[in-house]
């Protein structure tokens, strides 16, 4: 067998060890969801877990993932308690990668007490991954971005989703 090697970078002048990155990841994967992941198992139907939208009332009226359940940010510790049963695990987002309210969300329920994971990517990345979504005139779905959610087309096999007008006020 070959070993691949290369020579070390400045990149590499501090790094974990393998031990230590093994830590991180797997910490990480036990509290991040990307939206592929969220959708399979919405899709699987008794899911075990409610999927919590905590971005602003606007942002949630403009489209939000089907069955997912509003709860903004600014709310959650005084009424998650009362919306989400002890122990039942959550799953929250807010609007993408470039917001943290996910992440501050995921906090707040996590000092609650229950188990919970952030859905990377939020909402734009569920648009973009061309799923459905739903606003009061039903459900709605573009083509999937192919940055995104390389398909049969493959990278650049058409125009990127705009999703225009939807927003996040966390």
């Amino acid at each position: 067998m070959t070993e691949l090697t290369a020579p070390v970078t400045r990149l590499f002048d501090t790094v974990a060890s393998p031990e230590a990155a093994i830590a991180h990841f797997a910490g990480r994967l036990a509290v991040e969801a990307d939206v592929s992941d969220v959708a399979a198992a919405l899709d699987e139907g008794g899911s075990g877990f409610v999927l919590i939208d905590t971005r602003s009332d606007e942002a949630w009226a403009q489209g939000h993932v089907p069955g997912a359940v509003h709860l903004p940010r600014r709310r959650i510790a005084e009424e998650g308690t009362a919306l989400v049963g002890p122990g039942t695990a959550v799953v929250v987002y807010c609007w993408g990668p470039g917001c943290n309210g996910a992440t501050r969300s995921a906090l707040e329920f996590a000092r609650l007490g229950h188990p919970v994971k952030e859905m990377i990517g939020g909402f734009e990345y569920w648009v973009r991954e061309g799923f459905a979504y739903e606003t009061a005139d039903g459900l709605e779905q573009l083509a999937a971005d192919p940055l995104t959610n390389v398909g049969s087309t493959g990278l650049g096999g058409s125009p990127a989703v705009r999703v225009g007008g939807i927003s996040c006020a966390c």
